[in-house]
């Protein structure tokens, strides 16, 4: 007894079809602001971070744009209270990135 057949007694009334599911996932669209996001560099309990804050839209958005640098850049880093953190100082390539995707960024420190 092969498979078909399996399921064929497990589900008698199912009529299969051999048109693939369409799946309807667009990208997700980012919010872009018109005020630039803050990209700035500190000292934490002396390791280097990069800080990014300002943005305007959703707080899923930003995680989401946190995500997708961190992937990026392979790195670490969270999204805490409205800002992301990177480890390491990051703050030209982050810049690059968020450049790429409509956003204006102002550098701040150091």
């Amino acid at each position: 007894m092969d498979l078909q057949d399996q399921l064929k007694n497990l589900f008698p009334d199912h009529v299969p079809t051999n048109e693939p599911e369409k799946n309807e996932d667009s990208p997700h669209k980012l919010f872009v602001q018109k005020e630039p996001l803050i990209c700035k560099f500190e000292k934490r309990k002396g390791k280097v971070t990069t800080i990014i804050e300002g943005y305007e839209g959703d707080d899923e958005d930003f995680k989401i744009l946190a995500k997708e640098i961190k992937t990026k850049l392979s790195v670490g880093g969270t999204f805490k209270e409205g800002a992301i953190i990177i480890q390491g100082d990051y703050r030209d390539k982050i810049m690059k990135i968020l450049q790429e995707k409509g956003f204006k960024t102002k550098r701040v420190g150091g």
